[in-house]
């Protein structure tokens, strides 16, 4: 009798038409897994094996656009969706009106990254409430409460290189951790410890089941500073376990991550998915896929875009699409760099709202930002081959790899974001979303009257929110304040002097933060109005809830 093992998670809501959605599960044994709803809409899966673990991505048809509908989910005909006795509220599935018009009220996205699992409830948490645990139990308490309409996770949902205590007891009843690669992940079955651990907490899982997300991974869901250099990759590459680790982290990020992404539309039409489907076992089908995404990463793409009305989102892998030869080094390669730009600047008019969802951000603290583009001329030996070598053993001490690091990708972006905000057909709003520094910010950019078409009619901005539950040492605050501050720029601007890197083609300032603690953002978009509210995860009265630190109208009507 097959059990649920994991999920549902509510992914794919579709706003084109209002009447589909995808639910992905894991079940204990094959089987066929069925959603129903209350309104009579439903859909249906044969699962697919990959390691010994099954999984369905279910896609529910015949919704009611405008709607919010409970659901049950079913394994061959017997419901294991909700649990008895949950004390949670029933899992829905809401879908927008069609076609989404102003007044129909605003669209409402949450993003953050940058989770470790919750703490065991008999654990002390180190790092403080969990974000998203705080705000699945508020919303669990409190059926009248205002949902996001889509939650973001942009990066780090697993940490394959920094294992909780419970999962290393695991990892340990099955290998010698003296062993390479130690206490972090080995292999497929060993992430999905990781998934379990992540999304088996009660309160998410019920949040998962209701509120639709997209995702993106970062670094950690593979390891600390992946593709950070040619050189860094060639090293661990003549290590005797990365391949098993990066083969098994992009078979599971496939399986546990992108799938959800998809619309029903691209699944049909991923030739990948209707293989695995296709076979009783896909496990070789899709390690070969893993494999051949890692060996050529311009031969698997793993950007997608959503819209939600009249919002546009476009989630950029900024850490499998790089080119790291020196030479040629780019945050995104050229295919994928061309794809970005035409759906950037495709069917100009058609949005109120362009966001981009990039897990690295964009613009970064002034002094952080020139100590990258400084390091990046030394590494292709702007200073010669002993600058370089040093150049190479700072940029993996410090983590020194965000777009800053790609300064030609870096510019092309700038100029790209440039672009989507002028003329009179442009967005209100152009906002790049982004986590992984471990603070929360606000930057916006303003590029000189002398510059290519002058400045931008849309508003764009860099909104910066993580971490959703991680440490934040008392030393990364210091150096992120000081980034900011004018003798940190001065700093930079001597660094750029050195690395010959000449001037940015445009200057930002900060206009919010930095905030530091285990937070969310959410943008609510209605029509042209836009506005950013910043939550944080507090202890309160022996429980925890989310308290707004921040509020600001981003743009209104005009």
């Amino acid at each position: 009798m097959a059990g649920l093992r994991l999920g549902p998670l509510l992914r794919h809501v579709d706003w084109e038409s209002g009447s589909r959605a995808t639910v992905w599960v894991e079940t204990t044994r094959p089987c066929t897994a069925e959603v129903r709803c209350a309104d009579g809409a439903s859909g249906s899966a044969r699962t697919f094996s990959v390691c010994g673990h099954h999984y369905a991505l279910v896609v529910v048809t015949g919704l009611t656009p405008g709607s919010t509908t409970a659901y049950e989910v079913l394994l061959d005909g017997r419901g294991v969706w909700p649990p008895e006795r949950s004390p949670h509220p029933p899992s829905t599935i809401t879908t927008p009106a069609v076609p989404h018009t102003p007044g129909a009220g605003p669209v409402r996205i949450a993003f953050g990254s940058c989770r470790w699992a919750a703490a065991h409830a008999e654990e002390r948490d180190p790092v403080g409430p969990d974000a998203l645990v705080t705000l699945a139990a508020g919303l669990a308490a409190d059926p009248g409460a205002v949902r996001p309409d889509v939650l973001l996770l942009l990066g780090d949902q697993v940490y394959a290189d920094e294992t909780s205590p419970p999962t290393r007891r695991r990892l340990a009843a099955r290998r010698d951790l003296r062993e390479a690669p130690g206490a972090q992940v080995a292999d497929y079955e060993e992430y999905t410890l990781l998934y379990d651990e992540s999304w088996g907490d009660p309160d998410v899982r019920w949040l998962l089941s209701t509120v639709p997300s997209c995702m993106i991974f970062d670094d950690h869901d593979v390891i600390d500073d992946w593709n950070t250099s040619a050189s860094w990759l060639a090293d661990m590459r003549s290590t005797p376990w990365w391949h098993e680790r990066i083969v098994s982290g992009l078979m599971s990020y496939w399986v546990y991550q992108h799938l959800g992404n998809l619309s029903p539309d691209a699944l049909d039409a991923d030739p990948v998915y209707a293989t695995v489907r296709g076979v009783p076992d896909a496990t070789e089908t899709l390690r070969a896929h893993a494999a051949a995404a890692d060996a050529d990463p311009t031969r698997t793409r793993w950007s997608y875009g959503r819209v939600f009305g009249r919002v546009r989102l476009l989630m950029v892998d900024t850490r499998a699409a790089r080119i790291l030869e020196e030479a040629e080094r780019s945050m995104l390669d050229a295919d994928e760099a061309r794809r970005l730009r035409d759906e950037v600047l495709a069917d100009p008019g058609s949005v109120d709202h362009l966001l981009i969802g990039t897990s690295l951000p964009w613009l970064l603290p002034p002094l952080i930002h020139d100590a990258e583009t400084w390091n990046a001329a030394l590494c292709r030996g702007e200073r010669g081959g002993r600058w370089a070598r040093f150049g190479e053993k700072l940029r993996r001490a410090c983590d020194l790899e965000h777009w800053a690091a790609f300064p030609e990708s870096f510019g092309r972006l700038s100029a790209l974001l440039r672009d989507s905000g002028r003329g009179p057909e442009a967005p209100a709003t152009v906002c790049v979303l982004s986590g992984d520094v471990h603070h929360a910010y606000i930057a916006e950019p303003h590029w000189p009257q002398q510059a290519p078409g002058g400045t931008p009619d849309a508003r764009i901005l860099q909104l910066t929110c993580s971490p959703v539950h991680n440490s934040v040492p008392a030393s990364m605050r210091t150096a992120f304040r000081f980034g900011w501050s004018l003798p940190g720029r001065w700093l930079g601007r001597a660094l750029t002097r050195h690395g010959r890197t000449g001037p940015s083609p445009m200057h930002w300032h900060r206009t919010g933060g930095p905030w530091f603690g285990n937070q969310l953002m959410t943008l609510s978009l209605d029509g042209r109005n836009s506005v950013l509210t910043l939550v944080q995860a507090k202890e309160h009265d022996g429980g925890t809830r989310l308290v707004t630190a921040f509020e600001r109208t981003l743009s209104s009507e005009r």
